[in-house]
């Protein structure tokens, strides 16, 4: 996401830091290439103007060409007008000090709503809430089947009633059943359209009328570009939005939306969805995102996803496991499937400071972005026996062709990783004598040493 965007406002700032003193013509120019870089992301024209308007007025104040790092005070205005252009802080969700809180989902067919509802809603139960989903899409067939099957996946309730083309009254009823089974938060799927219309608008305003939302959230695509702002628009003057859920937005790599949404529509992004799995939504924070496009990383989002996915009990067993020389490919794999969670290496290189241009650099070079290699290990192993996995000692020849049939690779990379499996058991054995078998450890330290992963593993902080 942003990567066009990201890459062009880096070269241009990197230009400036290449000057000791800035001059007025040196802002122009920089401003002239900014206003390119958002234009082409798909900004919005007049969001575009009033952005390099404000900077470049900041920009060119004396007291900042007459400072010892010009250039770096450029870097933070423009980094402070981004934020304030994405909403400025995290916009959370209403709760209603009365249970249950109301969240109402609205949005055109395709965007990704019935889905959203569901992530939205194992979100809060993470949190703590307990959230009902509301089938009340009773026009595209299958909805309330997808919402059904959602529900299932993430174990939370659904409220439906077959035959009934009453959208108002099974909202309503929703709401009463809710209450008698203690859930606090009631959110309702509503039907969409292939586009806007009299019909679909009314019945939003006859649902908001009679059950009150305390937020209602539009979903929107973010490949559909200045197209979801203007849908933005018109839900909100109709219908009165409290925030938007912006979908797909991993898949557009301009970004122009995002960047568009709250200043054209005064409605902030409450939300963002990454990907077709069934993983919570993910709060947007504008000064987070904004330090990502600019190349300054997101170590808070990082630390939290990695608070989130590892199980601290799981890791002091692992690194005990590692003291007592224990650490088998069982354990490996464990622990590969947690850093798998955190995404993917190229997004992990964006959160971390100074990370970002690296990505380019190995780009042409033997080293696994996409996390291609490391879904190869994973079929490595687990097309081994349970015994084969804790000793690695009684594969032989015949067992290796066996693994690398069942795993759909060659025997060369059976062969290569059992290989560097074993090099990193010596490895750990090492560092037990040096430190004395004292704890300290490194709990990732076999990732570092795997497959393509061993170059960049020792220069990511992260891996180490």
């Amino acid at each position: 996401m942003f990567e066009s965007l990201s890459d062009r406002l880096q070269q241009t700032l990197k230009k400036l830091r290449g000057h000791g003193k800035l001059t007025e013509d040196d802002v122009n120019e920089a401003m002239r290439d900014v206003r390119m870089a958002l234009l082409e992301a798909d900004v919005n024209f007049k969001v575009v103007k009033n952005f390099v308007k404000t900077v470049k007025e900041r920009a060119i104040g004396q007291d900042v060409l007459e400072t010892l790092t010009p250039a770096q005070v450029v870097v933070g205005i423009v980094d402070e007008e981004l934020t304030k252009l994405m909403g400025g802080t995290q916009s959370r969700i209403t709760m209603s000090p009365q249970p249950p809180t109301i969240i109402m989902m609205a949005g055109l067919q395709g965007a990704g709503k019935t889905t959203s509802a569901g992530k939205l809603g194992l979100a809060l139960k993470k949190q703590g809430k307990r959230p009902l989903l509301v089938a009340d899409d009773i026009y595209r067939p299958a909805a309330i089947t997808q919402l059904e099957v959602i529900g299932k996946q993430l174990s939370l309730p659904v409220f439906k009633k077959e035959g009934c083309k009453d959208a108002v009254a099974i909202a309503k009823e929703a709401i009463a059943w809710s209450q008698s089974h203690m859930n606090d938060v009631v959110i309702i799927d509503t039907a969409g359209r292939l586009q806007i219309d009299e019909a679909l608008m009314q019945e939003l305003k006859d649902i908001k009328s009679a059950v009150h939302p305390h937020e209602i959230l539009l979903v929107v695509d973010a490949m559909t570009g200045q197209e979801s702002v203007n849908v933005a628009q018109s839900f909100n003057e109709s219908l009165g939005l409290d925030g938007v859920v912006m979908t797909k937005l991993d898949g557009d790599a301009r970004g122009g939306a995002a960047l568009s949404i709250k200043a054209v529509t005064g409605v902030p992004i409450k939300f963002v969805g990454l990907g077709e799995k069934l993983e919570p939504l993910e709060p947007f924070h504008p000064d987070r995102m904004a330090s990502r496009i600019l190349g300054m990383g997101d170590v808070l989002s990082l630390v939290e996803k990695a608070q989130a996915t590892f199980d601290a009990e799981e890791t002091k067993r692992m690194a005990k496991k590692l003291r007592k020389d224990e650490f088998t490919l069982d354990d490996f794999l464990a622990q590969m499937q947690q850093v798998k969670k955190l995404g993917s290496l190229d997004n992990i290189l964006g959160m971390i400071p100074g990370m970002g241009g690296l990505k380019k650099q190995l780009e042409g070079q033997d080293i696994d972005l996409d996390g291609k290699e490391m879904r190869q290990i994973e079929a490595i192993i687990r097309s081994m026996t349970p015994k084969e996995r804790a000793d690695i000692t009684i594969i032989n020849g015949s067992r290796r062709k066996r693994i690398a049939m069942g795993s759909g690779t060659r025997v060369q990379d059976v062969n290569k990783l059992l290989k560097q499996f074993g090099e990193m058991r010596k490895m750990m054995k090492k560092m037990k004598k040096m430190k004395g078998g004292k704890k300290g450890l490194p709990n990732f330290g076999g990732l570092g040493g795997l497959g393509n992963l061993g170059g960049l593993g020792s220069k990511l902080p992260f891996f180490k």
